[in-house]
């Protein structure tokens, strides 16, 4: 078996060997095995079942991290991303009032859209297309638009009739414990140590279930039901012409989430050729893209490739074994549903909260001497929290480069996929 897997990911070729790959997984995993908390956390308040994404979750990731292991020997992991699953909660669902099936429906036709463009030259030009800074604005409107939804469902931050919002009583018991998870997850991941963020909601969690202000469920049982989710999408409900945007939405972020780990983290592990490239990127793609259509049809929003693959690199991972053993150890985790389902929300929130801080810190990479250039980016980025939504802050983020490039007198800066995806939202405006 050793002599197998040796040849297989080709250790030696990587220079490492198989004890190092394995201890790369389970770091990797504690970086990200939150997911399996928060995932089922923020999707539940869809109407669906609990338990059912739960193990949807954990499916999803051990299919996904294992392809991308087996098929390009990357030592990235994936899962349910943070970002998808709040856009299709809060933006799909809860303020577009459509079903969770259909949203599910949507997330499947974008994963096949990816499918796609992960075997054909349109995705480089697609990627390549889209201005470095307006991606850079997603993301860290995306990371705003997690860190609101933390603080409000915390009660960090509270309702408000004169100024929509405003400060909560901070000395309750659920804000103060989200602050002082968030805290700790921040204080553990500046002293390097592994699996802060788990670490920090089970601290929280954990004064709840000792003062008895939380119910405790238990830790071990069989895996929960997963009927209620598994292969409940609605694909005819997601082809209609208002959910057009909605999956282009999931397709743009897919895309530029899996192209920026995937760069990151194989730059990280010295994994890029002598030109500079991704060597088995298409192999890659198609691992990530078909990942996402499997965890629709498991019950899960969009499945991606996970940036904290990155804490495994720093452990020594070279090869797919990594990404294999990730994948190994979230299908044990079918077996810790009461856990999971005993953490609760300001535990969770506190993750949230942190992955925030992390998303917005792109905000720092923008070309802030152009106003043509940052002015976009930082309205995509401040709309997504106060529009309560991902697509929009999209929207008004590609509509604004467009228009502020023409404006300006310079139309030819203005890529024509902007220009394309401008039109769409521009539609999805005026007529919708």
């Amino acid at each position: 078996m050793r002599a197998a897997l040796a040849r297989w990911f080709d250790l030696s070729a990587h220079d490492t060997k198989i004890g190092t790959e394995l201890t790369a997984g389970l770091t990797t995993f504690l970086a990200m095995a939150y997911i399996t908390i928060v995932n089922p956390s923020i999707l539940s308040q869809t109407g669906m079942n609990f338990g059912a994404v739960f193990v949807a979750t954990c499916v999803a990731a051990a299919v996904g991290s294992i392809a991308m292991g087996v098929l390009a020997n990357y030592p990235i992991a994936l899962a349910p991303g943070m970002g998808q699953n709040a856009f299709f909660t809060f933006s799909v669902v809860i303020v577009g009032g459509h079903s969770w099936e259909t949203a599910l429906g949507a997330v499947f036709i974008s994963g096949v859209f990816f499918v796609f463009l992960s075997i054909v030259p349109f995705r480089e030009w697609l990627v390549n297309s889209i201005p470095r800074n307006l991606k850079l604005g997603i993301a860290a409107g995306i990371g705003l638009f997690l860190g609101y939804i933390a603080l409000k469902n915390a009660g960090v931050v509270v309702d408000d009739a004169a100024t929509l919002t405003s400060l909560g009583a901070l000395t309750e018991f659920e804000p103060l414990m989200m602050l002082a998870g968030f805290g700790l997850i921040v204080a553990l991941t500046a002293r390097g140590i592994r699996g802060a963020v788990v670490i920090g909601i089970l601290a929280a969690a954990a004064v709840g279930w000792i003062t008895g202000e939380v119910a405790f469920g238990g830790v071990f049982s069989a895996p929960p039901e997963w009927l209620p989710v598994l292969g409940q999408l609605d694909i005819a409900g997601a082809m209609t012409l208002s959910m057009a945007t909605v999956i282009l939405s999931f397709l743009i972020v897919d895309v530029f989430d899996t192209a920026g780990t995937l760069v990151g983290v194989a730059t990280r592990a010295n994994m890029l050729d002598a030109e500079g490239k991704l060597p088995r990127l298409r192999r890659a793609l198609f691992a990530d893209s078909g990942a996402t259509v499997v965890g629709a049809l498991a019950g899960t929003s969009s499945t991606t490739s996970y940036i904290e693959s990155a804490a495994g690199v720093e452990a020594g991972g070279r090869t797919g074994l990594t990404a294999v053993t990730v994948g190994l150890l979230f299908l044990a985790c079918v077996f810790l549903a009461p856990l999971a389902a005993s953490v609760p929300a300001y535990a969770t929130a506190s993750a949230l909260l942190f992955v925030a801080c992390l998303m917005a810190r792109s905000l720092a990479d923008l070309e802030w001497g152009d106003i043509t250039e940052s002015a976009p980016a930082v309205l995509a980025a401040v709309a997504m929290p106060l529009t309560f939504s991902i697509a929009d802050g999209i929207g008004l983020g590609f509509l604004s480069y467009a228009i502020i490039k023409v404006a300006s007198g310079r139309p030819a800066q203005c890529p024509a996929a902007v220009y394309v995806i401008a039109a769409i939202f521009g539609a999805k405006y005026v007529f919708l």
